[in-house]
């Protein structure tokens, strides 16, 4: 299974484990929004990508008019080539290296980097009318990009100052030119200050709508922002609501039996008691502490779960035994269980704990399923990830319970610790699967469980994954 269809696997069982729990979508979903800083990293690299790609544009463009218009211009010395090459090559180095940037990229460095090609563009810009040597040189249309840039970087005044440099710098090679190469002509002149009018216009009016822009993108950051603390507040008060409801789990599953056994020893302890009544006493007492003993070991295996010690192993295999260990308990409550041999498909598991949480939706099939009834179950293949259903015939889990259900200490059972399903969701988690309630209605309800395929298994249907 791929990313996204993992993901959007565990959104539809979100839905399906937890239909009205909007809070609990509403974490998940909040848990995937990046942060500022990573927002605007990704802004500034976009951008500096986008300029680097403009000017290799513009580049490769003038070099290509130049060629074609070579009766006009005259041929592109090697000079130009070589500077025109020069400059290419450093802005594509620049690209790869934003590339490998990610998410490093500072404001700060977005506006060094900004500065370094406005002040390289210029000197290009110079060096390529030197070398051509002409009054009316293609090159200064180079000078529109420093503009651009420093519009949409930096604010009205370095822009104001920027369109004006390249005025100077066009009316200076005009002055310059015709020094050496009199008499000058007023039309070119003219040409040069309405190309500074525009490049003027060009730049006032990106600068306008690019704060316009970055105003707007400011209150967007100041309501992101409040969303990411609204999130933070959420999710640490839905931790330690689930503390203090996984605390008053164990209270209040330790306080019965504590009492049980307190009682009972007292009332053995009566030296007017019989001796078969002081017997029976012990043996409450006794029962209480074994069941106390099982209950603080499931507690534990749920609060600090063993690293999974991974082997290969035929899901048949799991899931024959499952369906031997049970056959008698079931036939004593006129519970048929069905299960078909399936293809060889292997997980990767650790064979106990998976067996354990298989055996635990079994079981509970069994509990719920009506009498008669029936357990049945299956296992499929969807690319990666192996599924196994667990479907009982009782009636569905109501939706109260459907959203507690996998709650440590919940259950519907009478005895129930209400750590089985906890324990096998996090089993299934920590084998790169999942467990929920892909089914609720009567007559077919349905826990499925998704463990890891075997990297590389070779089926009928082709190459697992890997």
């Amino acid at each position: 299974m791929t990313n996204l269809s993992y993901f959007e696997h565990s959104q539809s069982r979100a839905v399906e484990a937890y239909p009205q729990d909007d809070v609990f979508v509403t974490i998940e979903m909040m848990r995937k929004i990046p942060s500022l800083e990573i927002f605007e990293a990704h802004s500034f690299r976009v951008q500096q990508i986008a300029f680097c790609v403009l000017t290799l544009f513009v580049l490769g463009l003038l070099l290509l008019l130049h060629t074609a218009f070579a009766f006009r211009l005259g041929e592109p010395s090697t000079p130009v080539i070589l500077a025109l090459g020069i400059s290419f090559s450093l802005k594509f180095l620049e690209i790869v290296w934003l590339q490998e940037q990610a998410n490093e990229i500072t404001e700060k460095t977005a506006r060094r980097e900004t500065a370094l090609s406005i002040v390289g563009i210029f000197i290009l810009a110079v060096l390529l009318a030197f070398l051509t040597d002409r009054d009316d040189n293609p090159y200064f249309v180079l000078l529109a990009i420093p503009i651009l840039q420093c519009a949409y970087q930096f604010g009205l005044v370095p822009t104001v100052l920027t369109i004006l440099s390249s005025i100077v710098t066009m009316f200076w090679w005009t002055q310059h030119f015709f020094a050496l190469h009199p008499p000058s002509r007023p039309t070119e002149v003219l040409e040069v200050g309405m190309i500074s009018i525009i490049y003027g216009l060009i730049g006032i009016l990106v600068w306008l709508l690019v704060h316009q822009v970055k105003q707007q993108q400011s209150r967007l950051y100041e309501s992101l922002a409040a969303l990411q603390s609204a999130r933070e507040q959420l999710v640490n008060e839905e931790k330690l609501a689930a503390i203090g409801r996984l605390a008053s789990g164990i209270a209040h599953e330790i306080r019965n039996p504590v009492a049980m056994i307190s009682s009972s020893l007292a009332t053995a302890a009566n030296i007017k008691l019989g001796e078969a009544d002081r017997e029976e006493m012990v043996q409450i007492a006794a029962r209480e502490a074994s069941r106390l003993e099982h209950l603080t070991t499931e507690f534990l295996n749920y609060a600090r779960p063993l690293t999974p010690q991974l082997s290969s192993i035929f899901v048949n295999d799991l899931l024959s035994y499952t369906v031997d260990v049970v056959k008698a308990h079931a036939a004593g409550r006129s519970i048929e269980v069905i299960y078909s041999p399936i293809e060889n498909i292997s997980v990767e598991v650790d064979s106990a704990q998976v067996q354990g949480a298989i055996l635990n939706l079994v079981l509970n099939g069994m509990d719920a399923a009506s009498s008669p009834g029936s357990v049945a179950l299956s296992a499929s293949r969807t690319d990666a990830l192996v599924r196994i259903d667990v479907q009982n015939t009782g009636d569905p889990i109501s939706d109260q319970d459907l959203l507690r259900i996998f709650e440590p200490f919940y259950s519907t059972k009478p005895g129930g610790t209400g750590l089985g399903l906890a324990i096998a969701r996090r089993v299934a988690e920590d084998h790169g699967g999942d467990l929920w309630v892909s089914c609720n209605q009567k007559g077919r309800v349905i826990f499925s469980m998704t463990l890891l395929g075997v990297p590389g298994e070779i089926t009928a249907q082709g190459v697992l994954y890997g």
